[in-house]
Order: structure tokens, then C-alpha cells, then sequence
């Protein structure tokens, strides 16, 4: 019988004749032999994964199909951080479903990311203007981690006496959001920081805070005038963050206008669907005195090497991959993808629309107080943006009102106290009104029609209350507000950027690979955007079977026994897998143990990670061979024996290798009482040969943005999961809203990104197990083969025991530099003129390049990259032999925009085909930059982050 088409034939790049080509090419006969001389045997699986059987597309696309309609889609009123909203069908289609836009990487080269860095400096101006605090990043993970990240900020903030005389408590609102308070009590648990709960009100500053945290509008809806609190928090030198709502904000005085030092909150509902909780981009603001001490990426404006205008991430010197255990967070995935789309959101609406959207929903809001009230029911908050909460009259049941509003598909807050809670959204219209009020009048008894043509133009909001401020007055949001304005602004910005739709991105540990047109088709089901990550269980059948089958593969994937889909960054992962591990500790009386040993090879948020966890993180040295040092490893083991907690290690370390001594490492670190936590960056070389629990870990995270395919969105959504050992599994974070208990929780939202969750489901249903082995020695295979065909040119730093890479490679530009005076990033910045994203930067070794090819490209992909990586290889020699000089050659000079070219005036000593057209592939597909070399340093001198600046 003829099969259906495999998915595996159309992610695996290499066909399998061109598998026997790149065999002989490294002088190997079969890929069991590469596999045998690449991984230890004695980590190797013995039997093939348990996976469900591998399906077709099109067998996916109707069981995914069937999935999402099990989910029942309710109208909510439910609130507490999302809402319904209208994602503008320009900005879905021409954002969303675009892979140059969704599979383009983090922008750390500068010069081929600048139109995502123009949608993320316009995010930041969005969130500084309407927020009115002068600096903004460009995107945190969600509001409940940004509150952390602000409660961090401001512990890290606390002046010389306040260190002194040890000030460690932090004060919050008791009208907070339970999920917000739950991840800072879980964030501030680990630092050992106290957190005191109570009323604004009548808080007395008699205990010293460092830091206080508010809502506004508040939990319960209610528009607090917190001027006086602010006033008062600063005379006791305590700092105000404050959770708020960018929507609100249109028509609300903003925090700093009221003396607020950070906002923060999510801009979900700026087009962005509720997706079960995500991904959505959180946002974080704060006074321009903090910048250094700010967590996230910042987009700042600067200037290339011919003083035109360049945008760039800003202050990187602050961020966890540079500073690592001394960095201001461990963030390294944001939700740029999300940011981007709410930055269109507001760019296509404008600063009229903003506010005619927010008046329109409060105005909605009014008048479904005033009906109610009619009904005999109490309207406890004064003032009110969008959220309303209810008290039932005597003789009506908080059942009463469920049974009546479920009947009509509609989801409403319900108080443990025994209140109702109503939040008014942007989809909000008169037929929904009339379905909401029904409900109540049915409960009440009232006979009343409630159904009205137009709804009337209504606020209950003072006038001391209402914004005086004008926002968003840059041409930008005042100049795209009609469908064909906006997509030509969007592909004018797009065809600034190179993404995988342009060519290989071969960074090193970030896995680049197809992201499945079939895997993220689904995202666009009803049954998954509009589900509400609190509605009730019996609603959500096909999210929960989903999850929990994914959890269940993933578990079986790692070896484990269990897996927290919670946390929503491959860094929260290694925040939750410690935090988890610490909880172990802590219940057998153990929780003195505070060292983490971290390999030099170790995956670079590691040190950031187990400082925010409350551990002291321990740096054990690499051998000559880029190995564990053994011999360091066991001296550190002995000399933290009674404090040791755990070994974070990579595997195959960032180094590219697979150590031979692993199951060593796991037994010495077991031995002396400590756990293994393996981070799953390099998770890609892995997955079917071998995983973490046979090779003897206690946890892992897994990057779902690298190794199970959601793409990386231009620096997120990311998924950071955790599997753990069956010890490990009573520890795994829980939520105080929909799960049993609110212990470790790390993310707003039960199952953190459980919208992009199906791209990973999509991506193991339809590779199976077979599937997914093949793509991992397919990674394995082309990292080999371009080793070899790059060694003699540049050099591989490292290999493994027997003369292998893992899934990745180092090569050596060090001594290139010697003779010629090229360095690694000329290298990187003449990529571009061939139409290339670099490698990665000297990480993990400086003066090198990290070469990942995945199992995603072709042979002739992978050909076209070695040649061009050989053609600079020549360039670099011509330089080292004088022909050109070290002040004016094409590698110092690139990239070459298109404006330089084109001058009438050429200055170089090389002609303009041999900057433009180095090759004569790149002629007939030419990636055009629009800037020359970006100045970093005056940008991080002249910080410029927002349109309003200029």
C-alpha cells in the first residue's frame, strides 16, 4: 500500500540520498556510526520513545480540528487580565501569519532587524506615553512575572541605609490580582524577601518597605486614587510600581502623572487573542534614572557608520548573557511577536481610536451598573473602568445568577466572598449587553426589555480622575488607520529584516528551525483564541486533553515522570526547575543547601537564574577540550559537600560536545546530597538517541521555541517547560486560581502560553517517534558536515572524545585575526551582504562563531553557507596579504547598504560587485540592508527610546 505523506520528509531538509553524500564527505559509511562516535554508549536509549503514531498533515489538521471544538466558546466577562478583544485582520494576517515576521530572530544584529526593532520602539512608545513614564522595554513575559521583575527592581534599588539597616520587606495591595500575588510570593519566598499583604489605605510606613506594589484599576475593578499612598511611600524612601491597564489608561490619569516609579501590566488586550493565557506581551515602564537597573530588552536609536539614523538593543551590557550572576534578571525570552502586533494594534487605531475604544468600553460598563441597579442589585465599586462587582440581593444565589448566564454561554467572575464580577471588553455590543442583562433580570425576576438599538454614551468616572494628557502624537500612530495605509507599513518594515524565509540563521544553541506552516495554522481556531484561562473546567475539554497529552509525551520524550507546562520562558524554566528543586530540599529539612556548581560550558542565563532562586552559584572550570574539568568538578563537590545543592549542566554542552563523563557528573553530584538540573537548550541533539532521566538527571526545561518548533517571533513567545523525576513531582508549580494549591506558582496563568502549547503538540503528533529521531541525527549529521567542510579554513574549537560535534559547532577566528586583523563580528557583519544572520558571537568562547545548522535545511543550503563562510575565508586572506588594508576592505566595511552602492561617489579601493555581489547566487536574490554598520556605543551614550524623545 502506497503511504500517505510524512511530515518528516517535509521538516528533515536532507533527503536521504544526500544523507550518503554527507556521510562520505566526514568518511563515514552509515549513520549509525556517526551516531556511535558522537554519543557516549552508555547514555543511549535502549528502546525507541512510546509515541503516539506519526500522522499526516492533513489526518492533523481534522484531530486538532476536533481538539479545538471540544473547547466551548463562552462570551466572558471574567477579567483578572484578559479580555476578549478584535485582533485587526491586516495585523493577523500580515503579522501573525507571516514567517518573516514569526520566524526571525531575537534582534541582537542590529543591521538585518530593522524593521522589527521599528515595531518594537514603537511598542515602547506606546507603553511610555500612555503609562507617562519616560522609558519602557520592549516586552516582558506576563504581568504577573513583570510584578516580580518590579518587585526585584526596586529590592535592587534600596539606597546604602536601607542595605544597612536591612530593609527586606515588600508591601502589596491585598486588591491585587491572586495570580500576581501568587508569582510574587513565590519570586520573593526564594530571594528572601518578605512580602506584607494589606489595604493602601492604612498602611502606616512605621515597618520600612523597600518597594510597594498597587493596582490600578484594582482587582475588584475599582479606580483608586492612590496620590496621597505614592506621597507617603516616598517620604518612608519606598518605591511605587503599579499594575495597571494599558486601555485604561486612554481615558485614566496615568501613574506617572501621580508620582508612580514603574508600571507594568499586559498588552493582551491590544489585539491580542486570550489564547487559555497566553502568550501576550507583558509591558514594564519606569523613570529614566533606573535604565541600568530595568529588566527586558530596550530598543534605543542610534546611528551607522554614515550618521544615518539606526535602531539597536540598547544597554546590553545590563542583560543576563553579559553580566550573568550579577545581571538585573535572568530574562532572555520576551514576547516580541505579541509586542509587536499590540504595537500595530495602536498604530493602526491611533491615539482617537485608543480612546474612543476605552470610552466606548467604560461607557458600556456604565450603563450595565445602572440597569443593574435598577434590578435591586449592588454596584460595590464607586469608580470603575471597565470592571464592575456585584452584590446579590438577599434571596438570590451566586448559583442562581451562574445557572442563568451559563444558559446563555456567558462566563462571569465569582468572588469567594460571594460577589459577582462583570469586566466590560472591546467585543462588547448591544446584543451582548441585552444576553448579560437578561440573565440578571431572569434571576431577579424582572420582566424588562433590555434589548436597545444603540447603547447610550455614558461614564461614571470624576473629572479628576479623567486623563488631561495627550498621547501618540508621533506621524506614526497619526498616518496608517485605513487597511492598505497599514499594509504597506508593515511590509515596509518587513523587508528590512532577514528571517528563515530569507536563508539559514546558524545560531549556535538557539535551534532556527522549520516552523511548520501545519503546526501553526490551528492558532487561528476559535476553540483556541477565545478561551479564557479561568473559565471552568467543563468548558476547556479540548485544551485539557491537549495539555495533558503533551505533558504526558514530553514526559516520555525526557525520561521523566512528570511536566509543568507553566512556565512561560526557556529562562522561567530554569527558575521553576531550581525553585523546584529547592522545595525537594526544603521538605527533608535540607534547605541550607544554597551552592549550585555551574559548568563554564553551561547554557548563559544559568548563573542568573540560581541567584534569582536564592542559590550561590559555583563556576567550574572547562578542561583543554572544552570538557568538565573533572578533576575542579570533584574538588568543588568535596569542598561544598554539606551545602551543595545542585549541578546545572547543558547537554551537549554549549561547547557543542557530548561529555563521556556524565553519568560521573550525575553520580558524584548525587552522592554528596545535591540534584541534576540539565538545561534543555541543546535539547535538538537529543531527543530519541537519549534524554535527562536515563542519563541521570532530576529535572530538565525544555525550549519549545527551539527543539519542539514554535517559533521565535523575533526574541518570543517562548515555552519553558520543566520534567522531573517521580521525587520532584509533588513540588511542580500549582495556581491559586484553577489549581489545588498556589505553591511555586511562576506564571499568571495555570499553563503559562498555552495558546502556542499546539505547535509542540503538532510537531511530535506528526514526526512520531521515528520522526523525531530522524530530525535529531539529521542536526547531528549536518553539524558534522559542515565541520568538515569549514576545518580547514577556520578550525573547530572542540570536539568530542572520538572527533565529533554534537548538533552545533565552534569555529576559530582567533587566529585569523593574528595575521590579518579581522575579527569575529566583521565576519558576522559581512554575512549580511551575502544575505546571512550570523552565528552566534563569541559565545560561549570569545573571538569565535557557534554554528547550528538544524535538521530543517537542504544539502544545497548547507552548500551555499560553507561556500560564503570559505569566500570571507579568502576575503580575510586577501587582507592578511596586503592586497586590501586593514582601514578599507569589505569585511571592516559591511554590511553595504543599499544607499551606499548606489552613490554616485565610491571611495573604496574595492569596486562596488565585489561589496553588492560577492557571489553569483546573491545577485539573483539580493537582501538589500538599509543601514551601514550600527555605532553601538553612542547609542547606549544617547539613549533614545522612544518617539516622543525625538
Amino acid at each position: 500500500m502506497i503511504k500517505m505523506e510524512q511530515f518528516k520528509n517535509r521538516h528533515i531538509g536532507i533527503a536521504e540520498a544526500d544523507k550518503q553524500k554527507m556521510l562520505e564527505a566526514i568518511d563515514l559509511s552509515s549513520m549509525d556510526e556517526l551516531i556511535d562516535q558522537t554519543i557516549p554508549s552508555d547514555i543511549r536509549l535502549k528502546e525507541p520513545l512510546s509515541l503516539p503514531k506519526a500522522l499526516s498533515e492533513q489526518e492533523y489538521a481534522e484531530e486538532i480540528a476536533h481538539i479545538a471544538s471540544l473547547n466551548d466558546i463562552y462570551t466572558s466577562y471574567i477579567g483578572m487580565g484578559w479580555y476578549d478583544t478584535v485582533t485587526p485582520a491586516v495585523i493577523y494576517r500580515n503579522v501573525f501569519e507571516n514567517p518573516v515576521w514569526y520566524t526571525s530572530y531575537t534582534p541582537y544584529q542590529a543591521e538585518i532587524s530593522q524593521g522589527r526593532l521599528e515595531a518594537l520602539l514603537n511598542f515602547q512608545t506606546v507603553v511610555s506615553e500612555l503609562t507617562a513614564l519616560p522609558l519602557a522595554n520592549s516586552s516582558l513575559l506576563d504581568e504577573a512575572t513583570a510584578a516580580a521583575e518590579a518587585a526585584t527592581m526596586m529590592y535592587g534599588l534600596r539606597s546604602r541605609e536601607q542595605v544597612k539597616n536591612g530593609v527586606e520587606t515588600l508591601f502589596v495591595d491585598e486588591n491585587t490580582f491572586p495570580q500576581t500575588l501568587a508569582v510574587l510570593k513565590t519570586r520573593m519566598y526564594y530571594a528572601g524577601i518578605e512580602v506584607v499583604v494589606g489595604d493602601y489605605k492604612t498602611v502606616t510606613f512605621d515597618k520600612p518597605f523597600f518597594g510597594a506594589i498597587i493596582q490600578y484599576p484594582n482587582g475588584n475593578g475599582n479606580v483608586e486614587d492612590y496620590t496621597d499612598f505614592t506621597e507617603r511611600a516616598h517620604k518612608a524612601e519606598c518605591k511605587v510600581a503599579v499594575a495597571t491597564d494599558l486601555m485604561a489608561l486612554a481615558i485614566l490619569t496615568p501613574p506617572g502623572e501621580w508620582g508612580a516609579d514603574i508600571a507594568f501590566g499586559s498588552s493582551q488586550r491590544f489585539g491580542i487573542p486570550m489564547f487559555y493565557g497566553g502568550p501576550s506581551a507583558a509591558f514594564f515602564a519606569t523613570r529614566d534614572e533606573y535604565k541600568r537597573s530595568m529588566p527586558g530588552r530596550i530598543i534605543g536609536i542610534s546611528k551607522d557608520a554614515y550618521g544615518r539614523e539606526a535602531l539597536r538593543m540598547a544597554l546590553q551590557t545590563r542583560e543576563q548573557h553579559i553580566k550573568r550572576e550579577k545581571a538585573t534578571s535572568n530574562i532572555c525570552t520576551a514576547q516580541a511577536l505579541l509586542a509587536t502586533m499590540s504595537s500595530f494594534y495602536a498604530v493602526y487605531h491611533g491615539p482617537e481610536g485608543l480612546r474612543n475604544i476605552a470610552r466606548r468600553i467604560h461607557s458600556i460598563a456604565t450603563h450595565v451598573s445602572e440597569e443593574l441597579k435598577g434590578m435591586g442589585y449592588k454596584q460595590l465599586n464607586n469608580s470603575y473602568f471597565d470592571t464592575l462587582k456585584i452584590s446579590l440581593p438577599e434571596g438570590i444565589s451566586m448559583q442562581d445568577i451562574r445557572d442563568n448566564t451559563e444558559m446563555r454561554h456567558i462566563n462571569l467572575r465569582y468572588f469567594e466572598s460571594g460577589e459577582v464580577g462583570i469586566s466590560i471588553d472591546e467585543t462588547t455590543n448591544v446584543y451582548r449587553v441585552h444576553e448579560l442583562l437578561a440573565a440578571f433580570a431572569m434571576t431577579a425576576g424582572s420582566s424588562k426589555e433590555y434589548l436597545l438599538e444603540e447603547l447610550p454614551v455614558k461614564s461614571g468616572l470624576k473629572e479628576s480622575q479623567l486623563r488631561k494628557s495627550g498621547f501618540l502624537a508621533h506621524p506614526t500612530f497619526n498616518s496608517y488607520h485605513t487597511e492598505t495605509e497599514l499594509m504597506r507599513y508593515i511590509k515596509r518594515l518587513e523587508r528590512k529584516d532577514i528571517s528563515l524565509a530569507h536563508s539559514m540563521i546558524s545560531l549556535g544553541s538557539c535551534t532556527m528551525k522549520l516552523n511548520a506552516a501545519s503546526e501553526l495554522l490551528p492558532l487561528g481556531l476559535a476553540g483556541f483564541q477565545r478561551i479564557h484561562p479561568f473559565a471552568p473546567l467543563e468548558q476547556v475539554s479540548g485544551y485539557t486533553q491537549m495539555i495533558t497529552e503533551l505533558e504526558e509525551m514530553l514526559a516520555e520524550i525526557t525520561g521523566f515522570a512528570a511536566t509543568s507546562l507553566q512556565p512561560n520562558s526557556g529562562a522561567a524554566g530554569e527558575y521553576a526547575g531550581l525553585i523546584t528543586i529547592a522545595s525537594y530540599l526544603e521538605s527533608n529539612g535540607e534547605g541550607h543547601r544554597k551552592v549550585v556548581l555551574i559548568p563554564a560550558s553551561a547554557h548563559g542565563t544559568n548563573p542568573a537564574s540560581a541567584v534569582q532562586a536564592g542559590f550561590k552559584p559555583v563556576t567550574v572550570a572547562s578542561d583543554a577540550n572544552g570538557n568538565v574539568d573533572m578533576g575542579d568538578l570533584r574538588v568543588k563537590v568535596e569542598q561544598y559537600r554539606e551545602n551543595l545543592a545542585a549541578y546545572m549542566i547543558t547537554y551537549p554542552s554549549t561547547h557543542g560536545i557530548f561529555e563521556t563523563e556524565i553519568r560521573e557528573m550525575c553520580r558524584l553530584i548525587h552522592e554528596a546530597g545535591g540534584q541534576v538540573y540539565m538545561d534543555g537548550a541543546n535539547m535538538n541533539a537529543q531527543v530519541g538517541l537519549t534524554n535527562p532521566g536515563t542519563i541521570g538527571a532530576d529535572v530538565c526545561h525544555l525550549n519549545l521555541h527551539k527543539t519542539f518548533a514554535i517559533p521565535h517571533g523575533g526574541g518570543g513567545p517562548g515555552v519553558g517547560p520543566i520534567c522531573v523525576a517521580e521525587h520532584l513531582v509533588p513540588f511542580l508549580p500549582g495556581h491559586p486560581v484553577t489549581m489545588s494549591t498556589d505553591k511555586n506558582t511562576v506564571s499568571g496563568a495555570a499553563y503559562g502560553s498555552a495558546g502556542v502549547t499546539e505547535i509542540t503538540y503538532a510537531y511530535i503528533r506528526m514526526m512520531g517517534a521515528e520522526g523525531l529521531k530522524e530530525a535529531t541525527e539529521a542536526a547531528i549529521l549536518s553539524a558534522n558536515y559542515v565541520a568538515e567542510k569549514l576545518k580547514d579554513s577556520y578550525g573547530i574549537v572542540y570536539r568530542g572524545a572520538r572527533g565529533r560535534v554534537g548538533h552545533e559547532l565552534i569555529l576559530e577566528c582567533r587566529s585569523l585575526k593574528e595575521v590579518s586583523g579581522i575579527t569575529e563580528t566583521d565576519i558576522a557583519k559581512r554575512l549580511i551582504d551575502y544575505g546571512y544572520h550570523a552565528p552566534t558571537l563569541s559565545f560561549p568562547v570569545h573571538g569565535t562563531l557557534m554554528i547550528e545548522p538544524t535538521e530543517s535545511e537542504s544539502l544545497a543550503e548547507l552548500d551555499r553557507f560553507v561556500s560564503v563562510m570559505n569566500q570571507i575565508h579568502e576575503e580575510i586572506i586577501e587582507v592578511s596579504r596586503g592586497e586590501y588594508t586593514a582601514e578599507d576592505n569589505v569585511l571592516v566595511n559591511a554590511p553595504h547598504p543599499q544607499y551606499e552602492v548606489t552613490a554616485d561617489d565610491w571611495d573604496h579601493a574595492y569596486p562596488r560587485s565585489k561589496a553588492a555581489y560577492p557571489l553569483p547566487f546573491v545577485a539573483e536574490n539580493k537582501f538589500w540592508v538599509n543601514v551601514a554598520r550600527v555605532d553601538n556605543a553612542y547609542g547606549d551614550r544617547n539613549l533614545v527610546s522612544c518617539l516622543c524623545q525625538q
